[in-house]
Protein backbone atom coordinates (compact mmCIF):
# COMPACT_ATOMS: atom_id res chain seq x y z
CA UNK A 1 0.00 0.00 0.00
CA UNK A 2 1.18 3.55 -0.47
CA UNK A 3 0.15 6.88 0.93
CA UNK A 4 1.18 9.90 -0.10
CA UNK A 5 2.64 12.37 2.61
CA UNK A 6 2.90 16.15 2.39
CA UNK A 7 6.54 16.99 2.79
CA UNK A 8 7.84 20.20 3.95
CA UNK A 9 8.56 21.64 1.00
CA UNK A 10 4.51 21.76 0.55
CA UNK A 11 4.88 19.09 -2.11
CA UNK A 12 3.96 15.22 -1.98
CA UNK A 13 6.46 12.49 -1.58
CA UNK A 14 5.76 8.37 -1.77
CA UNK A 15 5.64 6.70 0.77
CA UNK A 16 5.11 3.03 1.02
CA UNK A 17 4.15 1.28 4.08
CA UNK A 18 7.09 -1.01 4.48
CA UNK A 19 8.00 -4.39 5.86
CA UNK A 20 11.33 -5.51 7.69
CA UNK A 21 12.22 -7.40 4.36
CA UNK A 22 11.88 -5.09 2.15
CA UNK A 23 13.68 -2.31 4.31
CA UNK A 24 16.08 -4.61 4.23
CA UNK A 25 16.21 -5.22 0.49
CA UNK A 26 16.58 -1.29 -0.02
CA UNK A 27 19.33 -0.70 2.58
CA UNK A 28 21.30 -3.57 0.59
CA UNK A 29 20.79 -1.76 -2.61
CA UNK A 30 21.52 1.68 -1.17
CA UNK A 31 24.95 -0.01 -0.29
CA UNK A 32 25.58 -1.36 -3.12
CA UNK A 33 25.56 1.98 -4.54
CA UNK A 34 27.89 3.45 -2.27
CA UNK A 35 30.54 0.61 -2.25
CA UNK A 36 30.29 0.20 -6.40
CA UNK A 37 28.92 2.97 -7.82
CA UNK A 38 29.73 5.81 -6.16
CA UNK A 39 32.77 8.36 -8.02
CA UNK A 40 35.36 10.06 -6.77
CA UNK A 41 35.19 14.07 -7.48
CA UNK A 42 37.79 15.00 -9.50
CA UNK A 43 40.46 17.08 -8.11
CA UNK A 44 40.31 19.70 -10.66
CA UNK A 45 36.65 20.30 -9.15
CA UNK A 46 37.62 22.07 -5.83
CA UNK A 47 41.05 23.57 -7.85
CA UNK A 48 38.47 25.61 -9.83
CA UNK A 49 36.49 26.70 -7.20
CA UNK A 50 39.23 28.30 -5.50
CA UNK A 51 40.28 30.17 -8.97
CA UNK A 52 36.33 31.22 -9.60
CA UNK A 53 35.91 32.40 -5.78
CA UNK A 54 39.01 35.15 -5.68
CA UNK A 55 38.19 38.46 -6.14
CA UNK A 56 40.54 38.80 -9.19
CA UNK A 57 39.85 35.34 -11.65
CA UNK A 58 42.73 34.21 -13.12
CA UNK A 59 41.18 33.17 -16.60
CA UNK A 60 44.24 31.99 -18.44
CA UNK A 61 44.54 29.24 -15.26
CA UNK A 62 40.88 28.37 -15.45
CA UNK A 63 40.88 27.63 -19.06
CA UNK A 64 43.94 25.35 -18.82
CA UNK A 65 42.34 23.75 -16.06
CA UNK A 66 38.98 23.46 -17.63
CA UNK A 67 40.66 22.01 -21.01
CA UNK A 68 42.31 19.06 -18.99
CA UNK A 69 38.35 17.88 -19.52
CA UNK A 70 37.30 17.21 -22.78
CA UNK A 71 33.94 16.52 -21.80
CA UNK A 72 33.65 19.85 -19.37
CA UNK A 73 35.09 22.08 -21.81
CA UNK A 74 32.40 20.80 -24.40
CA UNK A 75 29.62 21.70 -21.77
CA UNK A 76 31.02 25.13 -20.93
CA UNK A 77 31.31 26.04 -24.97
CA UNK A 78 27.77 24.57 -25.43
CA UNK A 79 26.15 26.51 -22.90
CA UNK A 80 27.81 29.57 -23.54
CA UNK A 81 26.74 28.98 -27.53
CA UNK A 82 23.56 28.07 -26.23
CA UNK A 83 20.25 30.43 -26.97
CA UNK A 84 20.43 31.21 -23.54
CA UNK A 85 23.28 34.19 -24.04
CA UNK A 86 21.79 35.36 -28.00
CA UNK A 87 25.12 35.66 -28.93
CA UNK A 88 25.65 36.79 -32.91
CA UNK A 89 29.06 34.55 -33.79
CA UNK A 90 29.85 30.90 -32.15
CA UNK A 91 33.10 31.32 -28.88
CA UNK A 92 35.60 29.08 -29.14
CA UNK A 93 37.59 30.40 -26.57
CA UNK A 94 37.22 28.97 -23.06
CA UNK A 95 38.86 31.57 -21.51
CA UNK A 96 36.04 34.10 -23.43
CA UNK A 97 33.26 31.65 -22.50
CA UNK A 98 34.51 32.19 -18.72
CA UNK A 99 34.01 35.57 -19.10
CA UNK A 100 30.27 35.30 -20.57
CA UNK A 101 28.96 33.23 -18.39
CA UNK A 102 29.99 34.60 -15.23
CA UNK A 103 32.26 32.78 -12.21
CA UNK A 104 29.42 32.14 -10.56
CA UNK A 105 27.19 30.12 -13.80
CA UNK A 106 30.93 28.39 -14.58
CA UNK A 107 31.29 27.31 -10.74
CA UNK A 108 28.45 25.29 -10.52
CA UNK A 109 28.40 24.23 -14.07
CA UNK A 110 31.81 22.30 -12.81
CA UNK A 111 30.00 20.69 -9.84
CA UNK A 112 27.23 19.13 -11.86
CA UNK A 113 29.64 17.44 -14.58
CA UNK A 114 31.64 16.25 -12.05
CA UNK A 115 28.15 14.94 -10.29
CA UNK A 116 25.38 14.42 -12.44
CA UNK A 117 27.99 11.16 -13.92
CA UNK A 118 26.92 9.76 -10.58
CA UNK A 119 22.82 10.21 -11.79
CA UNK A 120 23.52 8.85 -15.23
CA UNK A 121 20.31 7.86 -16.73
CA UNK A 122 18.81 6.57 -13.75
CA UNK A 123 16.24 9.25 -12.73
CA UNK A 124 14.02 11.18 -14.07
CA UNK A 125 14.76 14.68 -15.49
CA UNK A 126 12.07 16.68 -13.35
CA UNK A 127 13.82 14.86 -10.25
CA UNK A 128 16.87 16.07 -11.12
CA UNK A 129 15.80 19.57 -11.47
CA UNK A 130 14.39 19.75 -8.27
CA UNK A 131 17.47 18.49 -6.55
CA UNK A 132 19.84 20.77 -8.43
CA UNK A 133 17.82 23.71 -8.08
CA UNK A 134 17.37 23.10 -4.41
CA UNK A 135 21.10 22.95 -4.21
CA UNK A 136 22.10 25.72 -6.07
CA UNK A 137 19.84 28.00 -4.24
CA UNK A 138 20.95 26.58 -1.06
CA UNK A 139 24.94 26.77 -1.78
CA UNK A 140 24.02 30.89 -3.44
CA UNK A 141 22.14 31.80 0.01
CA UNK A 142 24.51 29.99 2.11
CA UNK A 143 27.42 32.25 0.69
CA UNK A 144 25.25 35.33 0.99
CA UNK A 145 24.85 34.27 4.60
CA UNK A 146 28.81 33.81 5.00
CA UNK A 147 29.45 37.53 3.50
CA UNK A 148 26.92 38.77 5.69
CA UNK A 149 27.91 37.02 9.05
CA UNK A 150 31.54 38.19 7.83
CA UNK A 151 32.34 34.85 8.32
CA UNK A 152 36.04 33.88 6.46
CA UNK A 153 35.07 30.50 4.66
CA UNK A 154 32.61 31.97 1.92
CA UNK A 155 33.87 29.29 -0.99
CA UNK A 156 33.21 26.91 2.05
CA UNK A 157 29.93 27.84 2.70
CA UNK A 158 29.09 27.80 -0.59
CA UNK A 159 30.59 24.64 -1.33
CA UNK A 160 29.13 22.84 1.53
CA UNK A 161 25.71 24.17 0.57
CA UNK A 162 25.62 23.03 -2.49
CA UNK A 163 26.71 19.67 -1.73
CA UNK A 164 24.79 19.50 1.84
CA UNK A 165 22.18 17.15 0.11
CA UNK A 166 24.50 14.98 -1.65
CA UNK A 167 23.25 11.76 0.56
CA UNK A 168 19.91 12.02 -1.14
CA UNK A 169 21.11 11.18 -5.09
CA UNK A 170 21.35 7.13 -3.97
CA UNK A 171 18.32 6.99 -2.22
CA UNK A 172 16.55 9.11 -5.11
CA UNK A 173 18.02 6.05 -7.27
CA UNK A 174 16.75 3.24 -5.44
CA UNK A 175 13.38 5.24 -5.16
CA UNK A 176 13.22 5.16 -9.09
CA UNK A 177 14.18 2.03 -9.86
CA UNK A 178 11.15 0.70 -7.74
CA UNK A 179 8.86 3.37 -9.23
CA UNK A 180 8.17 5.36 -6.47
CA UNK A 181 8.93 8.62 -8.13
CA UNK A 182 5.74 8.79 -9.23
CA UNK A 183 4.41 11.13 -11.57
CA UNK A 184 5.14 14.97 -11.50
CA UNK A 185 6.42 14.46 -7.72
CA UNK A 186 8.40 17.63 -7.17
CA UNK A 187 10.43 16.47 -4.04
CA UNK A 188 12.81 13.94 -3.35
CA UNK A 189 13.69 12.02 0.06
CA UNK A 190 15.51 15.02 1.05
CA UNK A 191 12.29 17.26 0.80
CA UNK A 192 10.54 14.45 3.27
CA UNK A 193 11.41 13.77 7.27
CA UNK A 194 14.53 11.61 8.67
CA UNK A 195 11.83 9.68 10.33
CA UNK A 196 10.02 8.42 6.88
CA UNK A 197 13.80 7.96 5.27
CA UNK A 198 15.06 5.72 7.89
CA UNK A 199 12.06 3.63 7.95
CA UNK A 200 12.01 3.68 4.08
CA UNK A 201 15.33 2.65 3.25
CA UNK A 202 17.11 1.68 6.64
CA UNK A 203 19.10 5.05 6.44
CA UNK A 204 18.12 8.86 5.60
CA UNK A 205 20.15 10.88 3.63
CA UNK A 206 22.21 12.40 6.31
CA UNK A 207 23.50 9.35 7.08
CA UNK A 208 24.16 8.65 3.86
CA UNK A 209 26.02 12.31 3.52
CA UNK A 210 28.22 10.90 5.89
CA UNK A 211 29.21 7.60 4.47
CA UNK A 212 29.59 9.88 0.82
CA UNK A 213 31.96 12.76 2.85
CA UNK A 214 34.03 9.68 4.49
CA UNK A 215 34.49 8.02 1.01
CA UNK A 216 35.19 11.07 -0.75
CA UNK A 217 38.31 12.21 2.13
CA UNK A 218 36.40 15.37 2.55
CA UNK A 219 36.92 17.97 5.30
CA UNK A 220 35.63 17.03 8.40
CA UNK A 221 33.67 20.14 8.56
CA UNK A 222 31.85 19.16 5.26
CA UNK A 223 30.98 15.83 6.59
CA UNK A 224 29.92 17.29 9.32
CA UNK A 225 27.12 19.80 7.18
CA UNK A 226 26.19 16.33 5.56
CA UNK A 227 25.54 14.64 8.67
CA UNK A 228 23.62 17.71 10.96
CA UNK A 229 22.22 20.16 8.40
CA UNK A 230 18.63 19.21 9.64
CA UNK A 231 20.05 19.57 13.11
CA UNK A 232 22.44 21.93 13.25
CA UNK A 233 22.40 21.67 17.37
CA UNK A 234 24.09 18.35 17.03
CA UNK A 235 27.07 19.97 15.14
CA UNK A 236 30.24 18.86 16.81
CA UNK A 237 33.09 19.98 14.48
CA UNK A 238 32.22 23.54 12.76
CA UNK A 239 28.54 24.62 14.32
CA UNK A 240 29.40 28.30 12.42
CA UNK A 241 29.61 26.49 9.12
CA UNK A 242 26.50 23.89 9.75
CA UNK A 243 24.79 26.84 11.19
CA UNK A 244 25.10 29.02 8.37
CA UNK A 245 24.36 26.17 5.86
CA UNK A 246 21.32 24.91 8.00
CA UNK A 247 19.39 28.43 7.74
CA UNK A 248 20.00 28.09 3.84
CA UNK A 249 18.69 24.88 3.48
CA UNK A 250 15.82 25.81 6.06
CA UNK A 251 14.75 29.23 3.87
CA UNK A 252 14.83 27.15 0.65
CA UNK A 253 12.58 24.37 1.60
CA UNK A 254 10.11 26.82 2.98
CA UNK A 255 10.08 28.84 -0.05
CA UNK A 256 8.95 26.06 -2.38
CA UNK A 257 10.44 26.42 -5.64
CA UNK A 258 8.75 25.73 -7.91
CA UNK A 259 9.89 23.13 -11.15
CA UNK A 260 11.36 25.60 -13.68
CA UNK A 261 10.81 25.32 -17.08
CA UNK A 262 10.98 27.21 -20.39
CA UNK A 263 7.18 28.27 -20.17
CA UNK A 264 6.85 28.21 -16.35
CA UNK A 265 9.16 30.81 -14.13
CA UNK A 266 9.86 29.93 -10.27
CA UNK A 267 7.45 30.68 -8.00
CA UNK A 268 7.31 32.18 -4.36
CA UNK A 269 5.59 30.77 -1.62
CA UNK A 270 5.50 32.77 2.17
CA UNK A 271 6.47 31.36 4.98
CA UNK A 272 5.61 32.06 8.73
CA UNK A 273 8.12 34.95 10.27
CA UNK A 274 8.50 33.21 13.75
CA UNK A 275 8.70 29.33 12.24
CA UNK A 276 11.65 30.96 10.36
CA UNK A 277 12.95 33.24 13.14
CA UNK A 278 12.74 29.98 15.85
CA UNK A 279 14.81 27.89 13.17
CA UNK A 280 17.25 30.60 12.47
CA UNK A 281 17.87 31.22 16.63
CA UNK A 282 18.65 27.19 16.52
CA UNK A 283 21.12 27.49 13.49
CA UNK A 284 23.04 31.23 14.62
CA UNK A 285 22.05 31.59 18.36
CA UNK A 286 24.91 34.66 18.27
CA UNK A 287 22.37 36.33 16.54
CA UNK A 288 20.44 39.08 18.49
CA UNK A 289 16.54 39.64 17.63
CA UNK A 290 17.52 42.60 15.13
CA UNK A 291 19.70 40.90 13.16
CA UNK A 292 17.80 37.73 12.87
CA UNK A 293 15.13 40.20 11.25
CA UNK A 294 17.90 41.80 9.12
CA UNK A 295 19.07 38.30 7.98
CA UNK A 296 15.60 36.92 6.76
CA UNK A 297 15.42 40.41 4.79
CA UNK A 298 18.32 39.97 3.36
CA UNK A 299 17.54 36.54 2.43
CA UNK A 300 14.11 37.26 1.05
CA UNK A 301 15.96 40.16 -1.20
CA UNK A 302 18.42 37.28 -2.16
CA UNK A 303 16.35 34.46 -3.49
CA UNK A 304 14.46 36.62 -5.86
CA UNK A 305 17.94 38.17 -7.47
CA UNK A 306 19.24 34.73 -7.64
CA UNK A 307 16.12 32.44 -9.83
CA UNK A 308 17.39 33.44 -12.62
CA UNK A 309 20.78 32.24 -11.98
CA UNK A 310 18.48 28.73 -11.00
CA UNK A 311 16.94 28.70 -14.37
CA UNK A 312 20.54 29.32 -15.77
CA UNK A 313 21.70 26.03 -13.94
CA UNK A 314 18.48 23.99 -15.10
CA UNK A 315 19.21 24.78 -18.69
CA UNK A 316 23.04 23.27 -17.49
CA UNK A 317 21.41 20.41 -15.98
CA UNK A 318 19.53 19.64 -18.91
CA UNK A 319 22.46 19.65 -20.87
CA UNK A 320 24.33 17.35 -18.95
CA UNK A 321 21.84 15.04 -19.29
CA UNK A 322 21.44 15.47 -22.64
CA UNK A 323 25.09 14.78 -23.92
CA UNK A 324 23.82 10.60 -22.77
CA UNK A 325 21.26 11.16 -24.87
Amino acid sequence: MQVYEQARTSAYIVVETTSPERQKRRKARLMSILNEGLPTLPSYVFELNTLLSSASVDLKRVGKVIRNDPSLSAQVLRLCNSALFSLRRRVLSIEEAAILMGSERLRTLVLTCSIMEFTGRQLPRGEVQTYWAHSFMCGMLSERIARWMEYSEREQAYLGGLLHDIGALPLLVVAGEEGALKGDTKSGPWGGTLESEKEYFGMNHCEVGRWIGQAWNFFPSFIDVFENHHHPERSARDPHLVGIIAAADHFCEHHELNRVTDAEPAELEGTDPSFEDDFLTLCLPRLEAKDRSELTEMLETEYFHLLPVIEFNTLADQSVAGRKD
